[in-house]
């Protein structure tokens, strides 16, 4: 089984701004965040046999404590969505072409400058089909973007319903690679 999660809160994530790429760590939310999902999934019997990481620290940080004692390989195919001169954007007033993006992922393309989400689909399901075949139990710590980028992939007949739906911080969805395939994602902690 695979399961994906997205890292716990930064102050970024608080301060609701896009931080993208930029190396932030957790805050004391996001750390406790981490643990809980910790705690959910030992209470439910799973544990990790693989870790597989973002190489930023929030989410090197967020599979540290959902997984000890497994060493995280990281992988620059789970980092978030490039948001090039957008980085940093302040989300309580942005600006006109990141509203209308954000208004409809779907029919919107990104700004001149950010990473299509076909890009970001593209990277995650070259990633997932390289693990595909991996026995136990795996967990991708990611991010919000990328990890819907994974979700649009593993639902081939999503249409985009994965963009616009809420992803909250250590939100964890499965999916299940036996038998050479993928089930499709289910939604396991939001």
């Amino acid at each position: 089984m695979i399961y994906l999660i997205r890292h716990g809160e930064t102050d970024r994530n608080s301060a609701q701004a896009l931080q993208g790429r930029s190396d932030v760590p957790l805050n004391e939310t996001g750390v406790q965040q981490a643990r809980e999902a910790a705690r959910f999934l030992a209470d439910r019997g799973i544990v990790f046999d693989r870790v597989f990481s973002s190489p930023l620290i929030r989410a090197i940080d967020t599979a540290k404590r959902v997984a000890p004692g497994v060493p995280a390989v990281l992988d620059d195919r789970l980092l978030e969505m490039d948001y090039g001169p957008y980085e940093g954007t302040d989300l309580r007033n942005p600006p006109p072409e990141i509203v209308t993006f954000f208004r409809d992922f779907v029919r919107n393309p990104a700004p001149a400058g950010m990473e299509p989400l076909s890009a970001v689909t593209a990277r995650m399901g070259a990633f997932l089909e390289e693990i595909r075949d991996l026995p136990g139990n795996i967990l991708l710590s990611t991010h919000a973007i990328a990890m819907k980028g994974g979700l649009e992939y593993l639902t081939p007949d999503s249409h985009g319903r994965y963009w616009s739906r809420f992803v909250g911080n250590c939100a964890i969805y499965a999916v299940d690679n036996a038998g050479g395939g993928f089930g499709l994602p289910v939604e396991v902690k939001n």
